[in-house]
């Protein structure tokens, strides 16, 4: 970490930073709006096929080597973490930062997103007036400030672990906190998800109370299935309300991210399916599976499915738009 005081809109500050967008971090089909891209039928659907992602954190390499790892796998994008303790080096460092920006613009991978998995070590549920609820505030505006600075249009937050909505108390909680940081979020032109493994009316629920355009759900095809959660009926009940970006991921016997896309038991098809019966058309589909044993066979047969799925995407909306 670097010494002496931050400067303005340096990340992690709270300020908002300069604006980045254009630099090479984006492709080429921008968004219109800044928050446009969280409607079904917004850029996505005038873009074409969504892009295909990767998720950094299930790669054996992180920050700007996993922007080079993206463009040599063939994917078009991807997600970020922001690191912390156990989960790699900070990626709000301000050389970092540069790094993953010259590592994007040079080899044309567009930076999707920031999550902050650190969270799930600290607890958004942690009650107010805590050391625990301060750090886990002061750890999503690092992962905003780190969107804002890389050209992200998404930030997203999990809620599993420490940070699981397991009753009444850590709704209420996780709502509050929430509801802040999407204000924070829309601040600097971003959208804010959360990622959840609630039952299908509880998470609409949250979405709605924290009833903030830049707010949805980040859906993932198999962590319904690790909780118990019918995969249809979440897209049912959540499609108006889910962000952009899908995370696919499968498993078997809700053990997750080792079977090839679509052979296990997670209905990923099913649910990508569901989400065009909804007209739902998503920004980008960002494999989640786990490739930090560094084969590469089995990231470039997922690759290929997600294109596959892609394709899906792209035929069922040039159907709808010349029907």
């Amino acid at each position: 970490m670097s010494g002496g005081a931050p400067s303005a809109g340096a990340p992690g500050t709270g300020a908002r930073g300069p604006d980045r967008r254009g630099a090479g971090a984006r492709g080429p089909d921008t968004r219109d709006g800044e928050l446009d891209a969280l409607t079904p039928g917004g850029p996505a659907r005038r873009a074409g096929a969504p892009r295909v992602g990767l998720a950094g954190w299930r790669l054996p390499v992180e920050h700007a080597r996993a922007v080079e790892l993206t463009r040599r796998s063939g994917a078009d994008g991807l997600q970020l973490d922001l690191g912390g303790p156990g989960r790699g080096a900070r990626l709000d460092d301000p050389a970092t930062l540069d790094e993953v920006r010259s590592a994007a613009a040079a080899h044309g991978v567009e930076l999707l997103a920031v999550s902050g998995n650190t969270l799930n070590d600290i607890g958004l549920t942690a009650p107010e007036g805590t050391d625990d609820a301060r750090r886990a505030r002061r750890t999503l505006i690092r992962v905003l400030d780190a969107a804002h600075a890389l050209g992200a249009p998404l930030a997203f937050v999990p809620s599993f672990r420490r940070s699981a909505i397991d009753g009444p108390r850590a709704l209420r909680r996780t709502v509050s906190v929430l509801s802040w940081a999407a204000g924070e979020a829309a601040d600097r032109g971003l959208s804010l998800a959360n990622e959840n493994d609630l039952a299908p009316d509880r998470a609409r629920a949250l979405a709605e109370e924290i009833g903030s355009p830049a707010f949805r759900l980040l859906l993932d095809t198999y962590n319904p299935r690790v909780a118990g959660v019918d995969v249809l009926a979440l897209v049912e009940a959540t499609a108006g309300l889910l962000a952009p970006q899908v995370h696919l991921k499968d498993g078997v016997d809700g053990v997750a991210g080792q079977v090839p896309l679509g052979d296990g038991d997670g209905r990923v098809a099913e649910a990508l399916a569901a989400l065009r019966k909804r007209d739902f058309a998503p920004y980008a589909l960002v494999l989640e599976n786990d490739y930090r044993d560094g084969g590469t066979e089995r990231l470039a047969r997922d690759i290929d499915r997600a294109r596959s799925h892609a394709r899906d995407f792209r035929t069922s909306m040039e159907k709808e738009i010349h029907a």
